[in-house]
């Protein structure tokens, strides 16, 4: 059932998703094929505010922080698993693979490598102080609207 907390949420974590991907961008090596990463972070994040902190509302604002957090954690690990399988693909169709088992667990290596890189402070602080916020204005949206 759509409500207006589900929806600020999606917004507020596609946007905080979006911004954490271009902090991510400086800090990647030189080179690195990063076309659609602001793109799917912010899909990923959308769907992660709708269905992980939309329905998480109505709890106090101080559980919305760390409900935020939370929600900020996942769509960074939904995000990067994506991207690690579009660069999986992008590599098999470049026959970089020997066979389809050594494609997939190239999965979890790319997923650790480019984790890595949200492991900076200035990525780990827009990530935690911004889920906390968009969860706070999650809440301050099903108070107010539902």
């Amino acid at each position: 059932m759509p409500t207006a907390a589900k929806l600020v949420g999606a917004l507020a974590f596609a946007l905080l998703a979006f911004f954490t991907a271009q902090i991510v961008v400086p800090h990647l090596p030189e080179g690195t094929k990063y076309d659609y990463m602001w793109q799917v972070a912010a899909v990923v994040g959308m769907a992660c505010g709708w269905m992980i902190m939309g329905p998480m509302t109505r709890r106090g604002y101080v559980r919305s922080v760390g409900s935020g957090m939370k929600t900020a954690v996942i769509a960074t690990a939904w995000a990067l698993l994506v991207y690690a399988i579009g660069e999986m693909l992008r590599q098999t169709l470049r026959n970089m693979y020997d066979g389809p088992m050594e494609a997939v667990v190239d999965i979890a290596r790319i997923f650790i490598k480019f984790g890595a890189f949200v492991l900076f402070p200035d990525v780990l602080a827009v990530l935690l102080v911004g889920g906390g916020l968009a969860g706070m204005l999650t809440e301050w949206a099903a108070k107010r609207w539902d």
